[in-house]
């Protein structure tokens, strides 16, 4: 056996079902975007769970909507397996940010907080340049902002409520991909957040669904375009997870309360247990993974 196997310390088996807290959740509202720091219960991202074993040693990345749920715990993973690490983030959220921010840095790399409004394409080109110049390269680019307001009925969906969803989750990673495109070097990766959303799309929430499923269509064909230059594109498609996304407008109380009790699991999933698949996505041992589309649902939802 070898020898850092036998000296290893036995990791114990974890229930799934009991590992995280279940419904009924404590109905709450924040405004939009909202805060992780002021959830109850706070969201698990990985602060003091994630071990890195240096897969990302070196690698330069940015997450957008990196202060919190998914791009927080891909942003605290990818510090810990040796990466550094741009986050970008709504100009609220500076709290939690500042918690990221220190956390990287925490790891040893280079941690950089980049603040701003995605729906503004002059800023998504500032935000690639600023991250150019601040990590010395890109190799990594996580597209995981996202902007979700439910409502029950088209009719209650305004022009502006409209656009702002389809500038943060379709135009923000059209304009930072184009912006980042001409600085990537073979071996560098793409990472788009999708949804269970984009394959069993909820009637409350038409204009985001259609945003997850344009992001999982995206994926695949700029997996297409860009496999010969040697640039990999990939998703991560969550089900129903624990993140200021859902307390800001993004279901309504009554849901928020039975948030993931539908899953097989019976909760609503956590940030942290998505980590492990950004990094899987991003090292080069998943070298030859490229149009694909990972899911976490808890057994519900698709892929």
């Amino acid at each position: 056996m070898n020898e850092h196997v036998k000296n290893a310390e036995i990791l114990p088996l974890n229930d799934p079902t009991r590992k995280y807290p279940k419904p009924p959740y404590k109905k709450q509202a924040q405004s939009w975007p909202g805060l992780a720091c002021k959830m109850d219960p706070p969201p698990d991202h990985g602060e003091t769970s994630y071990r890195g074993s240096g897969r990302l040693l070196g690698r330069k990345a940015l997450i957008t909507g990196g202060d919190s749920g998914m791009g927080r715990a891909a942003a605290i993973a990818y510090a810990r397996e040796g990466a550094d690490v741009a986050i970008n983030y709504f100009p609220s959220e500076e709290e939690d940010a500042q918690d990221v921010v220190r956390l990287i840095k925490d790891a040893g790399r280079v941690g950089l907080a980049l603040p701003g409004d995605l729906r503004d394409e002059a800023f998504c080109g500032r935000l690639v340049e600023n991250a150019l110049r601040g990590l010395g390269g890109l190799d990594i680019i996580v597209s995981n902002a996202g902007r979700q307001q439910a409502r029950e009925s088209i009719l209650d969906i305004s022009s502006e409520d409209f656009d702002a969803t389809m500038k943060t989750n379709i135009y923000a990673p059209f304009w930072i991909l184009k912006a980042a495109l001409p600085h990537l070097r073979p071996g560098a990766v793409i990472i788009a957040t999708t949804s269970e959303q984009a394959y069993d799309p909820s009637p409350q929430l038409y204009d985001y669904a259609q945003t997850k499923a344009a992001t999982m269509n995206y994926v695949k064909s700029l997996a297409k375009q860009l496999g010969p230059k040697g640039i990999r594109v990939n998703g991560v498609a969550p089900g129903p997870i624990w993140t200021p996304l859902q307390v800001s407008g993004g279901t309504t109380m009554d849901r928020l309360e039975r948030f993931g009790g539908h899953t097989p699991l019976g909760r609503a999933g956590q940030p942290a247990e998505l980590a492990s698949i950004y990094v899987q996505l991003a090292a080069d041992d998943a070298s030859y993974a490229t149009g694909q589309v990972y899911g976490a649902a808890g057994g519900s939802g698709q892929p």
